[in-house]
């Protein structure tokens, strides 16, 4: 009998373990996230809060939400009834994403005393260099919904970290031909003429970053544009985030990254370029 008891209490154990892990899974910490009020934390720069303040009225629809200053945010971030949509500096995630910025969508709770890098993040999206170059402000609409779809998404299912945002590569082979305006400016230099002529073809137009920007804010129908982020003053080891955004819908359909050397660049690479080609 004292036996049986052992064992009983064993897998009484395994079966609260199992419980306990079940619920902390993300989809269920976020459960709550469209009761709760999103803070929108303001930077302090005049200019970038005013593109982000009049972009989250336009667009963000998932939650109720108000604007916070980053002191307001200090006092806030411990309580776990509050979510919070920022900018963070990439190194609060990976030190070999210093010198990029993120937006960032996080819940508040009591380990945000421990800093950003501990409170549960729902989704984060690379930005733009720490250092403004203003391409984030033409794309901060597209990357608002970004966000949002994949809030939606996480809510209803548990995403795992490990697929992230790469769930979205798959909308390039399923949207058919479409149209991709591709910055040169967003080609690595180790681009050779030989791949360019191999994976170009007339629905890949290469083009200034101004007139890929333009394509974009018109919200040209079925049209892809290229989107890079990296930091303004890379060194090796550094990472580089690559996008290809619809300019008409603003869903996201091919990311990816990789470690800035001296044999890769900032930029598209070759082998982006054979798989953005391939499913066309």
């Amino acid at each position: 009998m004292k036996k049986f008891i052992i064992c009983l209490a064993a897998g009484l154990a395994c079966m609260v373990a199992a419980a306990q892990a079940k619920i902390e899974t993300k989809k269920f910490k976020i459960a709550d996230f469209q009761d709760c009020i999103t803070k929108v934390v303001l930077t302090g720069n005049d200019m970038k809060d005013s593109f982000l303040r009049k972009e989250v009225v336009d667009h963000w629809n998932i939650s109720p939400f108000e604007f916070c200053t980053a002191e307001e945010f200090e006092t806030l971030k411990t309580k776990d009834n509050n979510y919070f949509l920022m900018y963070v500096d990439g190194q609060y995630g990976h030190e070999m994403d210093a010198g990029i910025e993120f937006l960032t969508l996080v819940k508040g709770g009591p380990e945000a005393a421990e800093g950003i890098s501990a409170m549960t993040e729902v989704v984060s999206i690379p930005s733009g260099p720490a250092r403004d170059n203003g391409r984030e402000f033409t794309f901060l609409p597209a990357l608002l919904d970004i966000m949002q779809d994949y809030t939606r998404k996480a809510i209803e299912k548990e995403l795992t970290n490990f697929v992230g945002l790469n769930l979205y590569n798959r909308n390039l082979s399923a949207s058919g031909i479409k149209r991709i305006y591709m910055a040169e400016q967003d080609l690595s230099f180790r681009v050779s003429p030989a791949d360019k002529a191999k994976y170009i073809d007339e629905d890949i137009i290469l083009c200034d970053e101004d007139d890929a920007d333009e394509v974009f804010e018109k919200g040209t129908y079925h049209t892809l544009v290229s989107f890079v982020v990296a930091p303004k003053e890379p060194t090796s080891g550094s990472v580089c985030h690559k996008m290809l955004i619809g300019a008409d819908d603003h869903r996201l359909y091919y990311v990816a990254k990789h470690k800035i050397t001296g044999k890769t660049g900032v930029g598209l690479l070759s082998s982006d370029l054979k798989k953005i080609a391939g499913p066309r």
